[in-house]
C-alpha cells in the first residue's frame, strides 16, 4: 500500500512523498497517520477541540487560535474578495474561534466594517472578543490612491480618542473589547499622551482593556515600557514566529511575570511558514510582501527554515503552518495566535493548532542549541 502525502496549500498528493511547502519529506506513512489533517481540512467541523484561555490576568476568555483580519482589508495584500473574506470569518467562528484582531487602518476601516457585517449575520457572538488598534492617522489619505498604506503616526490624546470613537461606530459597540497602540516607536512611547489617552478611554468606558502592539524587531529595546506601564497595559501584541524569536529574550518573560496577555502576530511570517513560497516568489506593488518578503529576505528565511526540517519531519502528519502556529502558543507566556485566513480551507487548517498540545515548547529548541 502506498503512503499518503500532503501539501501545506491543502492540495493532497498520493504516493510515498510528503511535501511540506517546497521541502520534500519522504518515507512510508500509513494512511491512518494523516487522518487528523484529512479530517480537519476536508470535513467541516464544529470546533470539537478548540481550546480556550484567559488573556492574561485581566483579559477575557478567548480561543487560543484567533483570526487576524489585516489580510481581508482590501489593502496591502493585493486584491481581496469581500464575500470570500466574510466566509472565512464565518468559518473561523464556526470552528470555535472567539478572538478577532484588526486595526482601524486596515483597509481604512474596511476590516472593522466586514467584521461587523459578519457578526450582524450571526446569533452566537456573545463570546467574540475584538481587538483593534489606533495610532496611524489614515484619515487624510481617504479618497487618495496609494499602492500600500502610508504611515502617519499620531498618538496624541485627541487623535486616539477620536480614533476609538470611529472604531466604536464601525464595529457598532458601546465599548471596544481591546484597544492597542499600533506599534509606535520608542520616542512616542516615552511620551505621556498615549498612556493618558488609554487611561481616559478606560475611565470613560469606551474601552474595556488597554493594549500595546510592540514594534517589530524592537522587542528588547522597548521591553522596559511594559515594566513601566504594566498596571495599565492588559495586553501586548508581539511579532513572534519560528524564525523570529527575539521576544523570548526579555519581553515574553516580563509579560509572564506581570500576567500580561500576549497576542502573537505574524506567526506564519506573512505566509512564508505555510511553505508555499520559494526563492523565486514575487508579489505585486500593492502587496506589502513585495518588500517584507523581498528576494533577499526570502533567501535568508529559506536558509533558516532548512534547519527545522527534522522538526517538520518528526510531526509530518501535520502541515508546516499547523506546526508553526503550535510553536507560538506553546510558549508559556503566549495566549493566542492570530493567523490570517482568506479562505475556508486556510481557516480550517489553522485552527487545528489549538488542539496540538502534545507538542511542547521544548520540542521547538532552536537548531544548534
Amino acid at each position: 500500500m502506498s503512503g499518503i502525502g500532503c501539501r501545506v496549500s491543502g492540495v493532497l498528493t498520493f504516493g510515498r512523498e510528503l511535501a511540506i511547502g517546497s521541502v520534500p519529506f519522504t518515507g512510508y506513512r500509513s494512511p491512518f497517520y494523516f487522518l487528523p489533517l484529512l479530517i480537519h481540512v476536508l470535513i467541516p467541523s464544529k470546533n470539537p477541540k478548540m481550546n480556550y484561555t484567559k488573556l492574561g490576568k485581566n483579559g477575557p476568555e478567548i480561543s487560543t487560535v484567533g483570526f487576524g483580519a489585516w489580510g481581508i482589508s482590501g489593502r496591502d495584500w493585493g486584491v481581496t474578495d469581500d464575500e470570500k473574506s466574510k466566509k472565512a470569518i464565518h468559518a473561523a467562528l464556526d470552528e470555535g474561534v472567539t478572538f478577532i484582531d484588526t486595526a482601524d487602518v486596515y483597509g481604512f476601516g474596511h476590516s472593522e466594517e466586514l467584521i461587523r457585517e459578519v457578526l450582524d449575520e450571526r446569533s452566537d457572538t456573545d463570546r467574540v472578543v475584538i481587538a483593534t488598534k489606533a495610532g496611524n492617522n489614515f484619515y487624510p489619505f481617504i479618497g487618495q490612491e496609494h499602492k500600500v498604506t502610508p504611515g502617519n503616526n499620531d498618538y496624541s490624546v485627541k487623535h486616539l480618542v477620536f480614533a476609538a470613537e470611529q472604531s466604536l461606530r464601525r464595529l457598532n459597540v458601546e465599548a471596544l473589547d481591546i484597544l492597542q497602540l499600533h506599534s509606535p516607536g520608542l520616542d512616542l512611547l516615552e511620551r505621556d499622551e498615549p498612556w493618558l489617552a488609554l487611561e481616559r478611554l478606560k475611565r470613560d468606558g469606551k474601552i474595556k482593556h488597554a493594549g500595546w502592539s510592540v514594534m517589530s524587531f524592537e522587542e528588547n529595546a522597548q521591553a522596559h515600557i511594559l515594566e513601566r506601564h504594566h498596571e495599565l497595559i492588559d495586553v501586548i501584541q508581539v511579532r513572534y514566529n519560528l524564525l523570529e524569536r527575539q521576544a523570548e529574550e526579555v519581553l515574553l518573560p516580563m509579560a509572564e511575570k506581570h500576567g500580561t496577555g500576549v497576542i502573537i502576530r505574524i506567526p506564519l511570517l506573512f505566509g512564508f511558514l505555510s511553505g508555499k513560497f520559494t526563492a523565486g516568489s514575487n508579489f505585486g506593488e500593492n502587496d506589502h510582501r513585495n518588500f517584507n518578503l523581498s528576494p533577499e529576505k526570502l533567501a535568508g528565511y529559506l536558509k533558516d527554515l532548512a534547519a527545522y526540517k527534522p522538526l517538520f519531519d518528526r510531526f509530518s502528519g501535520y502541515s508546516m503552518a499547523q506546526i508553526s502556529l503550535r510553536f507560538c502558543i506553546s510558549h508559556p507566556a503566549c495566549h493566542v495566535v492570530i493567523p490570517g485566513g482568506k479562505t475556508l480551507e486556510q481557516v480550517r487548517e489553522n485552527v487545528v493548532a489549538s488542539e496540538m498540545d502534545f507538542i511542547s515548547f521544548g520540542e521547538f529548541s532552536m537548531p544548534g542549541n
